[in-house]
């Protein structure tokens, strides 16, 4: 049968599609990237924070109204909305054939064929009771199109599933790289994350696996992996292997074709110096950190329930550029998290600026049910939490925008990822300090395109600075 697939949500979600699609086309079914020819499809859905749960249940009735109107004859949802509201999915969208919740992964096949499903069995833990806030949208009947399922997250699948280099995998993403899951789950109880319940505890591949589906990759085109988990600093620590990250490194370092290796997702206090070595030893590791510290402002802090202080955070950057010359600074927060106030936004703008992240993405607190924080009141209005976004992107534009113009003249090594998307005679490419999707890219114009494939590696001189973005030209023609 023809198989299309939607993955929405994270870099780790897109491995579980990869894994999905991988087990499809080994069991002989075609894939087709158009819905509207697909005998069965599937998507493969986020359920993170609320905007995810709704772009996750609009993706599902556009996929209903194909099942209506074309050659489809199953639809299947999957992934973390599954894993967190399957009985109510299957209620108030009929045309849904099949759930697999996150530790399902290998049912696809079954699912595809028709083969009946696991309804999943009671999660062993204490039962919670979760409060559904009553906002305008729940008062009145609203539309199908936007209808956000109510669930209780207590009665799905135990999330233990864990991927090996022997499942197979088909890339989704572009030739050149790949996202190479480490570790699945998480142990940490943030206050706003719901992510530990979807997904189970921490547990960790073995270095075997990890470095056997890293020279599978390298030897299908792969140039660049970027090592995901949920905390990725936390590897083989739950199998009482420590400093297991830094020894992983070292190893990979040693894989022949690969160039480059991008660690995401660290977290503040499991980042030790071991790691910190090898990222300052290791010429094919990037001197790229991203950790989500999510606040500065210690009551915030504590409220979200993370480990660490504005304090502990101040050491630890200084230790990072400290160990790691040259290295670029990643980060998220939220705000408008219950109880932050005027000065806690305060507190975080004078962060912000006393650190000179290279890269920070901010995102507005969603009062999600099935969290701690969802216990607290809400009372950081949508239109205030959009503000404080707004003043804490503001201060980065600013603030990067200083520090890109101080850069023009400077030459580095970029790779291409392909052409803009804006013209046809510009590409688009990546420092190794910039990672794929998520942060801004380096322009490489007075340039033959045709000359460069994604993939290639360039010596470039920065001749330009946009509020994110770099513009660059070639230093010689040619790739490297």
């Amino acid at each position: 049968m023809k198989i299309g697939l939607i993955s929405l949500g994270c870099p780790k979600n897109l491995v579980d599609s990869e894994v999905m699609l991988g087990l499809a086309r080994e069991a002989g079914h075609e894939l087709t990237r158009d819905p509207a020819a697909a005998d069965v499809l599937v998507v493969n859905t986020c359920a993170f924070i609320d905007s995810a749960k709704k772009e996750s249940i609009d993706a599902i009735l556009d996929m209903a109204q194909h099942k209506k109107d074309g050659a489809c004859s199953r639809l299947i949802v999957t992934g973390c909305l599954a894993e967190r509201y399957r009985d109510e999915l299957r209620a108030e969208i009929p045309e849904i054939d099949a759930v697999l919740g996150t530790g399902e992964v290998p049912d696809i096949v079954k699912a595809i064929s028709g083969a009946p499903e696991n309804r999943g069995r009671q999660n062993d833990a204490a039962p919670l009771t979760f409060f559904r806030q009553q906002t305008a949208r729940d008062t009145g009947p609203p539309s199908r199109s936007t209808r956000l399922p109510a669930g209780s997250i207590a009665t799905g699948t135990r999330p233990d599933y864990l991927y090996d280099a022997e499942t197979p995998r088909m890339l989704a993403t572009p030739r050149h790289y790949a996202y190479l899951k480490i570790a699945e789950g998480c142990d940490y109880k943030c206050a706003f994350c719901i992510i530990p319940t979807l997904r189970g505890a921490y547990r960790s591949r073995t270095a075997r696996s990890i470095l056997k589906e890293a020279r599978q990759l390298v030897a299908s085109g792969v140039k660049e992996l970027l090592l995901i988990s949920q905390d990725t600093t936390f590897y083989g620590v739950d199998r009482d292997e420590r400093g297991a990250l830094a020894r992983l490194l070292r190893e990979l370092n040693d894989v022949e074709g690969l160039e480059w290796i991008r660690l995401l997702y660290l977290y503040p206090t499991t980042i030790d110096d071991a790691t910190l070595s090898a990222m300052a030893d290791c010429d094919k590791v990037c001197k790229y950190i991203d950790l989500p510290l999510q606040h500065a402002s210690n009551t915030v802090l504590r409220r979200m329930k993370r480990p660490g202080t504005r304090q502990h955070y101040d050491r630890l950057l200084n230790r990072i550029r400290e160990r790691v010359p040259g290295v670029a600074l990643r980060t998220t927060f939220i705000v408008g998290f219950p109880g932050e106030r005027e000065a806690d936004v305060a507190e975080l703008s004078s962060f912000v600026t006393d650190h000179h992240f290279d890269h920070v993405g901010v995102f507005t607190y969603s009062h999600e049910e099935g969290t701690a924080a969802h216990l607290l009141a809400d009372d950081v209005s949508a239109a205030e939490k959009s503000a404080r976004r707004k003043r804490i992107m503001t201060l980065q534009k600013k603030l990067i925008r200083t520090k890109n113009r101080r850069r023009v003249g400077e030459r580095s090594r970029i790779v291409v990822d392909g052409p803009s998307a804006d013209h046809d005679l510009v590409l688009r490419g990546r420092l190794s300090t910039q990672a794929p999707d998520i942060d801004a890219a380096v322009y490489l114009t007075d340039c033959d395109p045709s000359a460069y494939r994604a993939g290639d590696f360039a010596e470039v001189q920065i001749v330009g600075a946009r509020d994110y973005d770099l513009i660059a030209r070639p230093v010689r023609f040619g790739v490297l």
